[in-house]
């Protein structure tokens, strides 16, 4: 990290007690060394991973800039291991001015084994701080072991594109939305998608138009089908739609949504040209003759909008994507808050699905 010292302690065959007393310890001899430096206490991440790509998750967690967790635990899944190993990693910044103060992050690597995930919580609560908020995270899957921390968590952190069948990725959020609350990743790369729709009806002369929606189409990666789904279920959950589920129909899956006026049509197409993950492009129609589609593109959406009375125009939001690391820093802020619209979207979500 840029900037910054690192004071590090490892060992081999430890214990979670172990681990958290020699934390404690480097801490109290960097703050003797400099009093400015203090434990930053706001959020602990748990991360549960494979061993082997533990490096590719901490590249990412690496650029999350700001967002970045005060005391971050990954627990390192690697077959066949039978006792923990452990490095523990204080880092503060390289200098600090008279009279600031230099925020240390704290970050625990635990080597475990596959027969330990049934048990992780006892491996995990001695060393998250306690009183803070805990958010869970599982990129590799590993479901047995966020179970056994929901407990302890009050938010976990999931990716309904990881899994190979949206339904399962939808039904599995929704379960855990049960437990604690939920920050899904797909949902927040629809945000700036979001965004741009309701200001797009935001004015109260346009408001009525939201009623009359004939069409909606969303073109997707094809992995990001779940992303999709999310996004129209954000605009059944918030126009009060009656969904049923999507069948497949010519490259692509529809259905009717009920709405208290019409009913609107609804296509979710993949788009093979699309090279990361999420949406690629969306169009709504109106029975009042409006027609609004946005396109990713380069810098931004692409916005084009036209009504019948022969208004068209075109122009670029800037700067609407926030790229990978983005997206997981904002998963990381998303916990510490609260979005009241993403589970009603999820369960509207789940109803297209089957």
């Amino acid at each position: 990290m840029p900037g910054t010292i690192d004071t590090v302690w490892t060992a081999r065959d430890t214990t979670p007690a172990g681990i958290e007393a020699a934390l404690r310890r480097a801490r109290g001899d960097v703050h003797r060394e400099n009093a400015s430096y203090v434990p930053a206490r706001v959020l602990n991440l748990v991360c549960v991973v494979d061993k082997a790509y533990s490096g590719e998750i901490a590249n990412r967690l690496r650029r999350v800039g700001r967002y970045h967790p005060s005391r971050t635990i990954v627990c390192a899944v690697e077959p066949g291991r039978e006792q923990l190993d452990a490095v523990a990693t204080i880092a503060a910044p390289s200098e600090v001015g008279h009279g600031e103060i230099g925020l240390l992050r704290e970050t625990v690597v635990v080597d475990v084994g596959p027969k330990h995930l049934s048990r992780l919580d006892r491996i995990v609560d001695p060393l998250v701080v306690p009183d803070l908020t805990t958010a869970v995270w599982a990129p590799h899957g590993h479901n047995e072991g966020v179970d056994s921390l929901l407990h302890l968590a009050q938010a976990v952190l999931v990716d309904s594109v990881d899994e190979a069948d949206p339904r399962d990725a939808l039904l599995r959020a929704c379960k855990l939305s049960g437990e604690a609350y939920v920050v899904d990743l797909a949902w927040l790369r629809s945000t700036p998608w979001r965004e741009r729709v309701a200001a797009t009806f935001d004015p109260p002369k346009l408001r009525s138009d939201l009623r009359v929606l004939s069409a909606v189409t969303v073109r997707h990666h094809p992995e990001s089908e779940a992303a999709a789904m999310l996004f129209v279920g954000w605009l059944a959950s918030r126009l009060g739609w009656e969904v049923g589920r999507l069948t497949p129909r010519a490259n692509g899956l529809e259905l009717s949504a009920h709405t208290r006026r019409q009913d609107a049509r609804v296509r979710l197409e993949p788009d093979e040209a699309l090279q990361v993950r999420g949406l690629a492009g969306i169009v709504l129609e109106t029975a009042s003759g409006r027609w609004l589609s946005l396109e990713r593109g380069p810098g931004g959406l692409r916005a084009h909008y036209r009504h019948r009375r022969g208004i068209d125009r075109t122009w670029t939001i800037l700067g609407a994507s926030r790229g990978e690391a983005g997206i997981l820093g904002e998963g990381i802020r998303q916990a510490l808050l609260r979005d009241p619209t993403y589970t009603p979207a999820l369960r509207a979500a789940e109803r297209m699905a089957g």
